[in-house]
């Protein structure tokens, strides 16, 4: 029998519609918390004219709390047992919680100090990080488990971000909306976007939580009682034993790499667009970003489907090679779309860079679900929750760096707010050196990570013989 014949998805491992709709609202979700924030922070700086570091900072160590916060959820979440499972309680309280608190930490007064801002909000998002976490880590781990079959974990992860890129395709109009004439200025229009995104949070995270059936019945029970310390104990030896897992090691450097990168870069776009493209004008500067991110975006769909295809046809590895050379195209191009001549030339790029955005987290959620397999075959123990925790504390302190970076690069550059269309020209052209060669350098340097990683369609089959071998299929 050929590989192909055994690994043809037997009807037990299918997921079913109603579920892959389920997980794929929580997914919409899971990206609108992650999009919406850094979206809006430029107004501490272009609404209240914070200082660029201050705000870097806000959004660094707010990432960092967040970062560690999320291995100590996925260790909780993983020895949770209760009536209602181990992922879907914290699920449900997650997008209440955040999605209060999001509407909540923008209601921001005006007339105050830097200090008051910088205290208030760093605060705030201390406790919308900490809701989001309690959300995001069980809700990814979920999804790892949601099937034994190597392609319907692609299969799923596809439709899951093929719905989740949709908060990809509104976020970068954010800006523009809320310096529009329906707002008295940018800051007024902060506070009525956050309700809004607030309330779709709270609503659209209970679903997964609600409609979604966890598979993994028949686990050990709990030794979440068995002592704060020895548990603690155990968690942290989890993480050593998780960071000598090379294949894991792999797509978590390449995706600090790809996505932070982007986001580094990114963070740049607005200003390059609005003081350099378009000479200070706040208006046209957010229409463009609009365009150029709902374009990326609208590619990205078809990007995450290809993808699903070409992975199947070569593997994932080799489809990852692919989409992120033609991604570090797109970068490329966009140093010579930023022409204020013709601004809109810039929108050339969007479709090569969305092979980066569109490829990313289709492939490595599914290469994740198949290293836990890898992992389970090493020490016997099932570590979706440590895992999907430890790969997104990854992505999460890259994050914090770029948030860092992002205030501490505008400053060098020699921005200045107060200066409205009058910034110098060296700091317009190093702001879109950063915007541009940030991006494809570390998706250079991640290609070359993953040219050697090991887990191919054949070997991840073999991984599954043995398991059920061993322990015999999983509850489904």
């Amino acid at each position: 029998m050929s590989l192909s014949e055994k690994n043809v998805t037997a009807p037990e491992d299918r997921i079913s519609l109603k579920q892959k709709i389920a997980y794929a609202m929580g997914m919409l979700v899971n990206n609108l918390q992650a999009a919406a924030l850094p979206a809006m922070i430029v107004i501490l700086n272009l609404g209240l004219s914070m200082d660029p570091v201050l705000v870097g900072l806000i959004g660094s160590i707010s990432r960092i709390f967040d970062a560690i916060t999320d291995p100590m959820m996925g260790f909780i979440s993983d020895n949770t047992r209760s009536r209602w499972g181990r992922r879907r309680p914290y699920i449900l309280i997650g997008a209440i919680l955040s999605g209060i608190i999001f509407a909540l930490m923008w209601q921001l007064p005006t007339g105050h100090s830097q200090s008051f801002y910088f205290w208030t909000f760093l605060t705030a998002s201390l406790f919308f990080f900490f809701a989001y976490t309690i959300y995001a880590t069980p809700f990814v781990a979920f999804g790892y488990e949601m099937t034994p079959d190597y392609h319907e974990r692609t299969r799923l992860h596809a439709f899951a971000n093929f719905i989740g890129q949709i908060a990809w395709l509104g976020v970068p109009w954010f800006y523009a909306l809320m310096s529009s004439k329906l707002f008295e200025n940018t800051v007024h229009g902060a506070k009525v976007l956050a309700i809004w995104v607030g309330i779709f949070i709270l609503v659209g995270g209970s679903v997964p939580a609600i409609l979604c059936r966890e598979r993994f019945g028949a686990l050990p029970k709990s030794r979440i009682g068995e002592g704060f310390w020895k548990n603690m104990g155990e968690f942290f030896r989890g993480i050593v034993v998780t960071f000598k897992c090379s294949p894991f090691v792999q797509i978590c450097a390449a995706t600090f790499l790809v996505f932070n990168g982007f986001q580094l870069g990114i963070s740049f776009s607005i200003y390059v667009m609005i003081y350099y493209v378009f000479g200070g004008n706040d208006s046209q500067g957010g229409n463009l970003l609009g365009w150029y991110g709902m374009i990326t975006s609208a590619f990205t769909f078809g990007v995450i489907y290809l993808t699903a295809w070409i992975s199947r046809k070569i593997g994932k590895r080799q489809t990852f090679l692919i989409t992120i050379s033609i991604s570090v195209v797109g970068y490329v191009l966009k140093w010579v779309g930023y022409n204020p001549e013709h601004p809109y030339w810039l929108l050339f790029s969007a479709p090569l860079v969305a092979f980066g955005t569109g490829s990313l987290f289709t492939l490595m959620g599914s290469m994740i679900a198949d290293i836990c397999d890898y992992d389970e075959l090493q020490t016997g123990q099932r570590r979706e929750g440590v895992f999907g925790a430890i790969y997104w504390w990854m992505v999460k302190v890259g994050m914090a760096l770029a948030g860092l970076l992002t205030g501490i690069l505008l400053k060098l550059s020699g921005f200045d707010v107060a200066l409205a269309a009058g910034q110098s020209e060296k700091s317009l052209f190093l702001l879109r050196i950063f915007d541009v060669t940030i991006p494809a350098v570390t998706s250079l340097i991640a290609i070359f990570i993953m040219i050697s990683y090991k887990i191919t369609e054949q070997r991840a089959h073999e991984i599954r013989v043995e398991l059920e071998q061993r322990r015999g299929k999983l509850n489904t």
